[in-house]
């Protein structure tokens, strides 16, 4: 079904707040110099909503410079000052939270009732988390471990950043990355997605606002083959933090070998999400329609491959089928949207795809069509349940990125573990069940950065974020993702009056 809504209220009035252009470098707006333009498309409608230049080499070059001429100052600083800009970003974002809401849902097509309880407010606790985190850059003071030897450790900052940030969450991905990284003492150029780049240049004013110096946050709004991919290899870029496709990751992971840089890749997710036959199916039932439709599916951590066991199946494909019927698709301004539209048509028809080679092997319970009528012009696909496709089958091992779950059964234990672990990918995964030795078994056995036991998909800033295999390594969010932007190096005194020569004379003799 789906609900139209009301009247949309006025459009977030990008083309009057960036007119000054689309890349934000040293604390000002300038326009790309690639020669090359690209239009922000509201998914909802179809309709150009913001036409801007894209960068290019230049550009990336001109906020590299900017960021490291920036970085002598900012790393200089104390953890307390850094703290201090930090809380003050915290503020300026609450005071902005409506603008970020609106401009999220209008370049991404998210209800919304999620950008204003989800992506805004997820986006403030971090920059509050990371405000509080920069005042505890720690070593660690060490004793005499060789001799009259005193050693410690001092984590530093890196340097320059450089990172790449994905379409699905624009906002919280330029948050994850910049706040970690400038509360370390780096500073940083991040490179949004084009289709999505508005919210994270209201982040970087947000950033200038709060008295953060010049440089420190830049903004480069370009393709990935052409600003990304130089933005990578830069001789200049110390660390390289990318979230994305694991096909994309491999990429940057080349690149970046070329100049040893840092690296940091949270790629693709396939999650399980493992029902064992003592669950609540209620409960299970509802968990997988939210942690399948969470942002319409476009999520990596998105439950998308349901394995439930034999005695609770049919029931919970029933259920989970009666219940994704029931979502409502619209306007995403209008309150009782549930699930907005595909962050494009092109990806629509790629998701389509997936379920119409599908129904030559499965069964597809609900949805699998595109809706008409009033939500025709926009990027919209019907909630999705396929059942009964076998487990090496494309549903099942292919990172789909949208409104599609797919149920299949299991009979032991040991196969659901197995199942839940047979696919290339490991960022996250839940159990659901009453029994705590098996609930606990699952979160040891299984092998992802997160295993959630009886939800699906909250994350909280404290707790790291971050996936095992294909789905890349390293953390954000959390103290993890704080000591990833940083760097050790091991101090080492000689505590006698004199230097002794004992270990010259070990090595050369007396001379």
């Amino acid at each position: 079904m789906h609900n139209p809504g009301t009247a949309t209220p006025d459009r977030f009035p990008a083309q009057d707040r960036f007119a000054a252009g689309a890349q934000y470098i040293a604390g000002r707006l300038v326009t790309g110099t690639s020669g090359r333009t690209h239009t922000v498309v509201d998914p909802a409608t179809g309709e150009g909503c913001y036409t801007y230049e894209l960068a290019g080499p230049a550009d990336v070059d001109a906020a590299v410079a900017a960021a490291r001429a920036a970085f002598p100052g900012w790393a200089g600083a104390t953890p307390g000052e850094r703290s201090d800009a930090l809380h003050r970003l915290a503020g300026v974002l609450a005071d902005r939270a409506e603008d970020f809401a609106r401009a999220e849902s209008l370049q991404c097509g998210k209800p919304l009732k999620l950008t204003r309880e989800f992506d805004v407010p997820g986006t403030v606790d971090n920059a509050a988390f990371f405000a509080g985190a920069a005042r505890h850059l720690q070593g660690q003071s060490a004793g005499e471990y060789s001799g009259d030897h005193t050693s410690y450790t001092r984590r530093e900052p890196i340097g320059v950043v450089g990172s790449i940030a994905p379409w699905n969450y624009p906002l919280q991905m330029a948050a994850w990355k910049i706040l970690p990284a400038i509360a370390a003492g780096n500073t940083i150029v991040l490179k949004p997605a084009e289709l999505t780049p508005l919210t994270s240049l209201l982040f970087a004013q947000a950033v200038t606002d709060a008295g953060i110096p010049d440089g420190v946050v830049n903004i480069v709004t370009g393709t990935g083959r052409e600003a990304g991919e130089h933005l990578v290899g830069h001789p200049d870029v110390a660390m390289t933090s990318f979230t994305g496709s694991t096909a994309v990751g491999k990429r940057v992971a080349e690149i970046a070998t070329a100049t040893v840089k840092r690296l940091h890749l949270e790629l693709g997710g396939k999650a399980p999400f493992l029902v064992f036959d003592d669950a609540d199916l209620e409960a299970a039932a509802h968990g997988a329609v939210a942690g399948s439709l969470i942002n319409t599916g476009q999520d990596c951590t998105a439950a998308t491959r349901a394995y439930v066991q034999r005695g609770l199946y049919e029931a919970f494909v029933e259920r989970t089928a009666a219940l994704m019927a029931g979502i409502r698709l619209g306007d995403p301004s209008a309150p009782g949207t549930d699930l907005g539209p595909l962050i494009s048509h092109a990806h629509r028809d790629r998701v389509a795809g997936f379920v119409d080679r599908a129904r030559g092997y499965a069964r597809v319970v609900t949805g699998g069509e595109t809706p008409l009528g009033d939500l025709a012009n926009g990027a919209y696909y019907l909630p999705t349940l396929i059942a009964d496709a076998a487990q090496d089958s494309e549903v099942v091992q292919s990172e789909i990125f949208g409104p599609v779950l797919v149920v299949l059964p299991f009979d032991s234990d040991d196969e659901g573990i197995a199942l839940a672990n047979d696919t290339p990918y490991g960022l996250a995964a839940s159990a659901w069940s009453r029994d705590v030795y098996r609930a606990n078994r699952a979160t040891r056995e299984i092998k992802a950065g997160c295993v959630w036991v009886n939800d699906h998909i909250p994350i909280i800033s404290e707790m790291p974020h971050g996936g095992y295999k294909s789905s890349g390594f390293g953390k954000d969010m959390s103290v993890y993702s704080f000591e990833e932007y940083t760097q050790v190096k091991h101090v080492m005194f000689d505590n006698t009056a004199v230097a002794r020569k004992d270990w010259h004379r070990t090595i050369f003799g007396d001379r």
